[in-house]
Order: structure tokens, then C-alpha cells, then sequence
């Protein structure tokens, strides 16, 4: 097979020194090992610039994209007690629906701060959350009782689930590759699929809003907890990351692209050689001189946020350390501890 190019095709964001490059994937998954490599490293040093890459010819039909977030709208546009009757309990099993003002993303761990966030500034979404369907005494709460369009919802997320844990498998072993580790070093770390879908939806709210809120956002300035988080966007913005100039850029969405971001848990594994980016998402671009009562659309996103098996113990990755590269920066952790601690802080 002929070597195919597989450098970003386009820089999907440069501003303020903030680079996110558009990367083509096909060549990692069709091409050769050379192609694999060269893919791998495209990744891997767009993950230590700027944390955030897009992601194109990922393999997920557009179809299906659409699809699931067809499904998503048609969940949340339900009447809210049986929205209700799925909520989510607990940190530990993490699945569910979450109502508007529950979450409160943040970088912070003063429970006490949260609330009084929370209370003045609640992030304005909503969200269901689904985990891996075979791990008992942590069931997903599924509307396939209520009605033929819940069952069809049920089978749909089930796929989707199995599907985006694929990438994730393909999409760690291209990072494997660019850290100068076997190719398949991460898939003891993958096989579980002990990750979340979150489904979100941003209601239509008023311009005015955020004007009379100071710091209101859709969902607060964060670092996402795992490895790597798969972000499948709509046509209305609103997604931006913090630049290295400390301004917040625009991520606009890139139509059949992912938005590929590292967790916390990944930078702490490479040594902080890879960056977890803070990130929010606010009120989208208005028109000029648009009126305060302007009311913003919905806003609809899918997020599959993964995460090495939560039995692993996550120590140091060999090769990020010793030397000119110095010391370990992190005791190991155990996986599945760490992403609890996260959760339970935020809700």
C-alpha cells in the first residue's frame, strides 16, 4: 500500500498562540506502519501544544452522528418527572440524568465554593449519562420500559457506546506510537471500556442572561478527569479553549470532525509531557448589535470521556522521566479512585 499523507490537512484554530490542528486518521487506520507512526506523532505533539486536536475520517459514520444526537434531542425534549424517574444517585455509579443546575463544572475542590457557584451561576445544561452495560450493581438507567421510541433509544446508545470505545482503542494506540511505546501498549488499559457517554443539551436561553449574570456560562471553565475525551459537536458554537495568553478561544464546530481533547489523568501519566486545556462553553457568537432579548438556540453535544480501566493502577509512563527529562512529578494512582474523587467534587 502506497504511504498516504497524513499531516493536518488544515489548523482548525490559531489564535493567540493557541494551535488545533485538523488531523486525517484514515491514514492510521488503513496505512502502513510507517503512516501509523507519522499519524501517531502528529497526535501525540498536538496533545503536548495544545492538548485539543480535531479529528477527521475517524471512522464514525455521519449517519450515526446524527443518529444518536436525533435520539438525544428527542430524550431531553420529554416531560421532565420521566426524565426524573432516571435521575442519577451517585458518583460511584455515575449514570443517569442530570438536571439543569445539579453539575457545576470547576477547577475547584471546596465543596463549599461549589454550592455557593452552583447557587449563583449554575452551568445551564442538562445531561444523561451512560456507562458500560455489564457491570453489575451499576446499572444504566435506560427508558426501554417507557415506550417503543425509549427502546429504540436504549439500542441506539448501546451501539454508539461500543463504537466510540473502539476509537478509543485505535485512538490510544496512536498516541502509544507517538511516546515511543509499543503500539499496543495501552489495550490492558482500554479493554474494559470503563468510560461515559454524556449526552448534553443546553437549553435556548436569553441573551439577556448572561448579561445580568456575571460569569454565567453554559458550563463552567474545567479540565476533563480521564485519558481522553471523543466531543461530537452541533452547528451552534460556544465551545472555547484557553489559549497559553490565558484568553479563551473559539473552538468552531468542523462538520464531520471530533473533537479530541487529553484528560488530567493523561497528563499526570505522561509526566505532564501531554497537556490537559481548560475549557467552558459559553454564550454562542451573536449578531452585532444584536438586542439583549436575542434568545440563543438549543445547543446539543455527545461526549464520550474514557478512561483507562478502572482496576488499573496508573503510574508514570517509562520514557516521560529520568535524566534530562527529570523525576516523576506523580505517585501512581489507582483509576478508577482517581475519577470518583473528580466526580463526587463536582456533583
Amino acid at each position: 500500500m502506497a504511504t498516504q499523507d497524513c499531516n493536518p490537512t488544515s489548523t482548525g484554530v490559531d489564535k493567540d498562540d493557541l494551535i488545533i490542528p485538523v488531523i486525517d486518521f484514515a491514514p492510521f487506520l488503513t496505512g502502513t506502519p510507517s503512516d501509523r507512526k507519522a499519524v501517531g506523532l502528529t497526535i501525540t505533539n498536538a496533545f503536548k501544544h495544545s492538548g485539543f486536536i480535531y479529528l477527521k475520517n475517524h471512522g464514525i459514520p455521519s449517519s450515526i452522528v446524527q443518529t444518536v444526537f436525533g435520539a438525544s434531542a428527542k430524550f431531553f425534549a420529554r416531560p421532565q418527572h420521566e426524565k426524573d424517574d432516571l435521575g442519577w444517585t451517585d458518583a460511584a455509579a455515575n449514570r443517569g440524568y442530570v438536571a439543569k443546575g445539579r453539575e457545576k463544572l470547576t477547577q475547584s475542590s471546596d465543596v463549599t465554593n461549589i454550592q455557593t457557584m452552583r447557587e449563583k451561576t449554575p452551568d445551564l445544561k442538562e445531561t444523561f449519562e451512560i456507562g458500560r452495560d455489564d457491570e453489575e450493581g451499576r446499572e444504566n438507567k435506560w427508558p426501554d420500559n417507557i415506550d417503543e421510541e425509549g427502546k429504540q433509544f436504549t439500542a441506539d446508545m448501546k451501539s454508539f457506546f461500543a463504537t466510540c470505545k473502539d476509537l478509543h482503542i485505535e485512538v490510544m494506540r496512536a498516541l502509544a506510537l507517538g511516546l515511543g511505546l509499543p503500539e499496543l501498549y495501552f489495550d490492558e488499559f482500554t479493554s474494559g471500556g470503563d468510560n461515559t457517554l454524556r449526552l448534553l443539551h443546553y437549553p435556548s436561553v436569553s441573551k439577556n442572561v448572561f448579561k445580568k449574570n456575571e460569569g454565567q456560562v453554559r458550563a463552567g471553565e474545567h479540565t476533563d478527569y480521564g485519558s481522553v475525551t471523543l466531543l461530537f459537536q452541533d452547528d451552534r458554537g460556544g465551545l472555547q479553549v484557553r489559549s497559553p495568553r490565558d484568553t479563551f478561544i473559539d473552538a468552531t464546530p468542523i462538520p464531520d470532525t471530533i473533537v479530541v481533547n487529553a484528560g488530567d489523568l493523561l497528563a499526570r501519566w505522561s509526566n505532564d509531557e501531554i497537556k490537559s486545556t481548560m475549557h467552558r462553553v459559553v454564550e454562542p457568537p451573536s449578531r452585532e448589535n444584536a438586542s439583549d432579548d436575542v434568545i440563543y438556540p438549543a445547543r446539543y453535544s455527545v461526549a464520550y470521556f474514557c478512561n483507562p480501566n478502572f482496576d488499573k493502577f496508573i503510574d508514570v509512563l517509562p520514557g516521560t522521566y529520568g535524566g534530562e527529562k527529570g523525576e516523576k512529578k506523580y505517585s501512581g494512582i489507582n483509576s478508577g479512585d482517581y475519577v470518583m474523587q473528580r466526580l463526587a467534587a463536582t456533583y
